[in-house]
């Protein structure tokens, strides 16, 4: 079984990364913030202005240390990519299936099943854990009208429907998403789902988990040899890592969602976290995406039973299983791909 090895996070604007021996250095000016060996780190997330030196952006595609670039803002800007692993009939399926949307569609119905089943089940669990804080009835409202789409998209053969369904249900979820709020609801008000840029808080987090989520599931593909940019559902766009949003889909609910409800309704982050931009736009702070980001490692430490697999593994681990799942199925291990269930 894979093993998770820790995560640097560069948070700090003005700071610079070099290569001395086999460590990362941190530099701010002619300071040194901070030493960290290589051996011991899988990925490196920079959210800055300055970069890092070619030496180490080469030690790190040598070394397949996930090195990636980010506006302070948490805006993806790029990812150091190494020599391709995996086999090359592998990717050569890959594309070929990705040609064609009715091939696309088959895989693609199974991220967005996975995707409605899972939106169903954190709303079902807000449902036992809080009946007297919900709305009950239009949580069972919403919950039986995701069970059928959920059962649509599973049956699905064209990409358009496929998408048309996961819009509805999207909707349905985020019509009752403000009610899985549960504490200081004033500083923390969701209207609906609003990006690029957030407008609220609480899409402000969503958002930054997302990139998170999106940039863990495009590590996880490029790792069993997967071209993290060829998608099924989103198709080809230069730039964007079509596939990793193809998977990452179905976790955004029970990864990303469930973190930032439990970030709210367990008061670690404030109003304090967050500032709002003269545009409008709604922003972490420095502080605030320190907090984050802690957060955000502690939770994939937690361990969780895999539904398809029946072994406990970390959550952190969820991303790389499932691209192994993917692979298996694109090389005809399998009959389909299992999308992750959780409940």
């Amino acid at each position: 079984m894979r093993h998770l090895l820790n995560t640097l996070f560069i948070v700090t604007p003005e700071t610079y990364l070099a290569l001395k021996n086999e460590n990362i250095v941190v530099f701010n000016g002619d300071n040194v913030l901070g030493q960290f060996p290589l051996h011991t780190l899988e990925h490196i997330l920079y959210f800055g202005y300055n970069g890092a030196s070619p030496a180490l952006i080469g030690e790190c595609a040598k070394r397949n240390i996930n090195l990636c670039f980010f506006k302070p803002t948490g805006k993806f800007l790029a990812r150091v990519v190494g020599i391709t692993n995996g086999n090359v009939l592998l990717r050569k399926k890959q594309y070929r299936v990705s040609d064609s949307k009715y091939d696309s569609c088959l895989v693609a119905r199974n991220f967005i099943a996975g995707k409605i089943y899972n939106a169903r089940s954190v709303i079902e669990r807000a449902k036992r854990d809080h009946p007297l804080s919900i709305d009950l009835e239009s949580i069972k409202l919403v919950s039986r009208e995701l069970l059928i789409a959920a059962n649509r998209a599973l049956n699905c053969t064209e990409l358009d429907e496929l998408r048309g369904i996961e819009g509805e249900a999207a909707r349905e979820y985020f019509i009752v998403f403000k009610d899985l709020i549960l504490q200081n609801r004033k500083d923390f008000q969701f209207t609906g789902r609003n990006k690029r840029p957030p407008l609220d808080n609480v899409n402000a987090l969503m958002s930054f988990a997302y990139v998170l989520l999106a940039n863990d599931c495009a590590t996880a593909l490029e790792g069993v040899g997967l071209d993290s940019y060829v998608g099924f559902m989103h198709r080809d766009r230069p730039g964007r890592a079509s596939l990793a949003l193809d998977m990452m889909e179905e976790l955004r609910n029970i990864y990303a969602d469930r973190f930032v409800l439990t970030l709210i309704n367990n008061r670690v982050v404030n109003k304090s976290c967050f500032v709002r931009q003269e545009s409008g736009a709604v922003l972490l702070t420095d502080i605030g995406r320190k907090v984050v980001l802690n957060e955000w490692q502690n939770r994939k430490k937690d361990k969780i039973k895999h539904p398809f697999l029946g072994e406990t593994i970390s959550w952190g681990l969820i991303v790389h299983v499932q691209a192994l799942l993917l692979a298996r199925y694109l090389r005809g291990d399998i009959d389909a791909y299992p999308p992750f269930l959780w409940k």
